[in-house]
């Protein structure tokens, strides 16, 4: 058996204040229960969440009435929530999920949301898509308490709806229905567009006549904007150039300068050191000198002293041998005095005589210690001499080495002062190339330009010098002819650009609406051909069905559903009695398909052993039965994946009740059922019970019954 709908959630529905979940697992699932308990409240929900919004429709005043409104024993709930849930494995619903949950929830304000799958979705959007799942709140999906006759019922162009729904072209009747909002739409704006052009082009075309005499100067300008790009991006690429080209050489030359700078330093320094070479020769030859002079004081007085020396040492030799004769001859002639004072005598005189000697040496001693003195003295200046004389010939060669160093700080300066006149000249050529960058500064702001937008034209042709001058003349003669022309009203200019670009704004909107407009009529068309083209062939179908059916309820007699067209009967005759036709013929009879699309349906039957001339002669049970016979050739021919019968099998008979169990246990193979029922013999049929009862506290309860219906 074929299962789409899986389970139905309520909370706060109506009588149903708890959550309450029933599961659908088989094909024919029954609801029972006493009158009052609550158990048309399943449909009505079920007809809720398939986007029904008016509140007569669920058997309410407005639609917070379907919120439970609490009792003396429960308290009033904020909010009602309800929720299918469909197997979708089958892709029957065109979305990318397995299983789809749709939910709907309203507060006591009002405010309704649907949800799919959790996402907040818009009620356009869910009637849409249940559209094309043959599905919908009105019709034949769901059948409410007291409707079991609704087929016969409603009027030719409900039961049309209704037939559309199950045959799956509701989903394309939507699709017209909107394209004709679109295109009613579209014709309204492009209405709106063409008064407004209409009204734009008498101020456009005196605008145009006000900005013509503009359009030459626009021209001149924009020569005259073009020569100048040229030729100030050639001047000021030329001068860049030149300053790019004078850069390198100029930082040469003051690296040149620089180093030269060092090796002038260098030569300064080492020139420092010569000089103090120089300072120490002098200080060493004075030292010399006076060396000299000392050394010349000291021969003086030694030959001083070696001449007056050699008298007193001879004559000191010949004192002493004369000394020593004396005292030999006196000590001699003393032997032979005999008293004591006469060798007394003796004694004293050689006494004397030796002091007298003595004396007179000591004078001579003195005299040979100062020569000895003065020797080495002059000794010590000698060396002395010979070390400054030996440091002054090693320093002998600074001049040589002072004249060569004058040399080098000569020619370094020498070149130092040629690179700085180089250098001198470069940023002399680099401040006349500055004044000429400034110079032309001056000029693009009194054109009223600037250097910058310059920089955007870095690859300029060469240039030469005639047509430089050629160019200069054109850019006076342009700006003269200007200057006669005149200043532009930027107003008017404006008024012109933004009324230009809004006719055209207006002109392309036209010719969009223009084409969307035959796009939508070609849709729509189409959408017609589809609708006319599958109607006939589905009720040609339905009708084989119908008549069956009816017979089957009836034991006899034949029904017919037959096109109510007020004109081109003929095509509506063609249509009834089922003649071929071929779908060429059907793409170029416009008329035709735009009268038989909105054709509704009438009912043509006889009963057996009665004659009836208006549905208004048939008893409500035969009404009843009539509808059944409709539903059952729908689903026939284009099985719907559920539907809802409250309590459609109240009148009919126990034979008609056995058929109808019957019929309901054949078609669920491919239709899933919810039946609410008392009948008996529908509830054999049943897969699943599901039993409602209201409890004390005025809120309605579930109990279910599984059964085993195999055969």
């Amino acid at each position: 058996m074929a299962i789409f709908l899986k389970r139905l959630e309520l909370s706060g529905f109506k009588s149903f204040a708890q959550k309450t979940v029933l599961e659908f697992p088989a094909g024919v699932v029954a609801v029972v229960g006493p009158n009052g308990s609550g158990k048309s409240n399943v449909a009505d929900a079920l007809r809720w969440l398939l986007g029904e919004r008016e509140a007569k429709q669920l058997r309410g005043e407005k639609i917070e009435n379907l919120i439970f409104s609490g009792t003396p024993k429960k308290s009033a709930m904020g909010l009602a929530q309800a929720a299918i849930c469909f197997d979708n494995k089958s892709r029957w619903l065109p979305v990318d999920f397995e299983e789809v949950v749709l939910t709907r929830k309203v507060d006591r304000s009002g405010v309704s949301e649907f949800f799919l799958n959790q996402e907040l979705v818009r009620l356009k959007d869910v009637v849409e898509l249940l559209a094309k799942s043959r599905l919908g709140a009105r019709g034949l999906t769901i059948v409410s308490q007291g409707e079991s006759d609704i087929f016969v019922r409603s009027s030719p162009l409900e039961r049309r709806q209704m037939i559309e729904e199950i045959i799956g072209l509701k989903e394309f009747r939507l699709k017209k229905s909107q394209s004709e909002h679109r295109l009613e739409n579209t014709i309204i704006n492009l209405e709106k567009i063409k008064a407004m052009i209409e009204e734009l082009e008498p101020h456009l075309k005196m605008l145009r006549r006000q900005t013509s005499k503009w359009e030459k100067r626009s021209e001149l300008e924009e020569e005259l904007r073009s020569l100048e790009n040229n030729y100030f991006s050639f001047k000021l690429i030329e001068i860049k150039n030149s300053l790019a080209a004078l850069g390198r050489p100029l930082t040469a030359s003051e690296k040149e300068i620089g180093q030269k700078q060092k090796e002038l330093e260098k030569f300064q320094g080492e020139l420092e050191k010569i000089d103090e070479l120089r300072s120490r020769t002098a200080e060493l030859s004075a030292k010399q000198s006076d060396c000299q002079r000392e050394l010349g004081h000291f021969e003086a007085k030694l030959e001083i002293l070696n001449a007056t020396g050699s008298e007193v040492v001879e004559y000191r030799l010949e004192d002493l041998i004369g000394l020593v004769e004396e005292i030999k001859n006196l000590l001699e002639s003393s032997l032979s005095l005999e008293k004591l004072e006469g060798l007394k005598a003796n004694l004293e005189r050689g006494l004397e005589k030796i002091n007298n000697f003595f004396s007179t040496q000591d004078k001579s001693l003195e005299k040979s210690a100062d020569l000895l003195k003065i020797e080495a003295e002059k000794e010590r200046v000698v060396k002395k001499l010979e070390s400054l004389n030996s440091e002054l010939s090693r320093l002998a060669g600074n001049e040589k080495l002072l004249i060569e160093s004058f040399k080098s700080i000569e020619e370094k300066r020498k070149e130092i002062n040629n690179l700085e006149n180089e250098k001198n000249r470069l940023v002399f050529e680099k401040e006349k190339l500055n004044l000429k960058l400034q110079d032309l500064e001056i000029r693009l702001n009194q054109i009223g330009r600037s250097m910058k937008e310059f920089d955007d034209y870095p690859n300029v042709q060469s240039i030469s010098f005639p047509q430089l001058s050629e160019i200069e003349r054109r850019m006076f003669k342009l700006r003269t002819d200007l200057a006669s022309i005149g200043d532009i009203d930027l107003a008017v200019v404006k008024e012109a650009r933004e009324t230009e670009e809004r006719y055209q704004f207006l002109s392309h909107q036209s010719a969009d609406l223009e084409k969307a407009s035959a796009d939508i009529k070609i849709l729509i068309k189409d959408l017609g051909v589809k609708i006319h083209s599958d109607f006939k062939e589905a009720l040609k179908l339905i009708n084989k069905e119908f008549d069956n059916y009816f017979q089957l309820m009836f034991g006899g007699g034949r029904a017919k559903l037959k096109l109510e067209i007020q004109s081109l009967e003929s095509e509506a005759d063609d249509l009834n009695e089922g003649e071929n036709q071929d779908s060429e013929e059907i793409g170029d009879i416009t008329e035709t398909e735009s009268s038989t699309e909105k054709a509704g349906i009438e009912i043509d039957l006889n009963l057996p052993k009665r004659r009836i001339s208006s549905l208004e002669m048939l008893s409500g049970g035969e009404r009843s039965l009539v509808s059944m016979a409709a539903l059952f050739a729908l689903i026939s021919v284009n099985p719907p994946p559920f539907l809802v019968l409250d309590e459609i099998d109240s009148a009919l008979d126990d034979r008609n009740a056995q058929r109808f169990a019957e019929l309901i246990k054949k078609f669920s193979e491919k239709t899933q059922f919810i039946i609410i029922t008392h009948n008996r013999s529908t509830m054999s049929v049943a897969d699943v019970l599901y039993g409602i009862t209201m409890g004390e506290d005025g809120a309605s309860k579930v109990l279910s019954l599984k059964l085993n219906n195999e055969s």
